[in-house]
């Protein structure tokens, strides 16, 4: 095999790559269900390809959602002059509620991937905890300093609530429509930081 024949080859698994990734991205943007089968289909590649190139659907998910969701600075961008807490909580969990609404067949894929082996969760994109702390920086100085604990807990609460496993709990238990779930769960967000910033007043 010739030097050139091998180059060859590595761009052609580099195209089949990134038409596999790109392929997986479009079809995350719709909202709609993802699967291997169909991110192949997409690629016109075969799924035995797919998973040639992507060991399982998580970690083709994983990539193919690097880099999409902006910074926790840049999501909060319409609520940087505010020092709020309750306004930037409530802001930070309509965002990624949305996001969520935006990504759902992927998110839920994410999700159901995890529950099964608990032990690839540190694959999902931890948005949430980024958010929340973002959110929560004109606490920083004051119930995180006087009283760090609830202040971690106050996150951790927050951590159940700013969340799709929230969200899809809203819709598919409670039956609420979208909207109304993204309404219910910004209330309790809301509420819980209400709730510790009184302590400090």
């Amino acid at each position: 095999m010739t030097a050139q024949t091998g180059s060859g080859r590595i761009n052609q698994k580099q195209r089949t790559r990134t038409a596999i990734v790109a392929a997986a991205r479009e079809l995350i943007g719709t909202g709609a269900e993802v699967t291997m089968p169909l991110v192949a289909r997409a690629a016109l590649v075969s799924e035995a390809t797919a998973y040639r190139y992507f060991p399982d659907l998580q970690s083709l998910i994983s990539e193919a959602l690097a880099g999409v969701w902006p910074s926790p600075a840049e999501a909060l961008a319409p609520v940087a002059d505010s020092a709020d807490p309750v306004e930037r909580t409530a802001f930070a969990c309509e965002f990624l509620l949305r996001g969520v609404l935006a990504r759902e067949g992927a998110v839920r894929a994410m999700i159901a991937a995890t529950i099964t082996k608990p032990a690839t969760a540190t694959a999902r994109p931890g948005i949430r905890f980024g958010l929340i702390d973002h959110a929560l920086r004109p606490l920083d100085a004051t119930l995180g300093a006087t009283d760090p604990e609830a202040f971690a807990q106050l996150k951790r609460d927050l951590a159940v609530v700013v969340s799709a496993e929230a969200l899809f709990t809203l819709m598919d238990l409670c039956g609420l429509d979208p909207q109304t779930a993204v309404a219910s769960a910004v209330r309790t967000a809301t509420s819980l930081t209400q709730a510790a910033v009184r302590t400090i007043e």
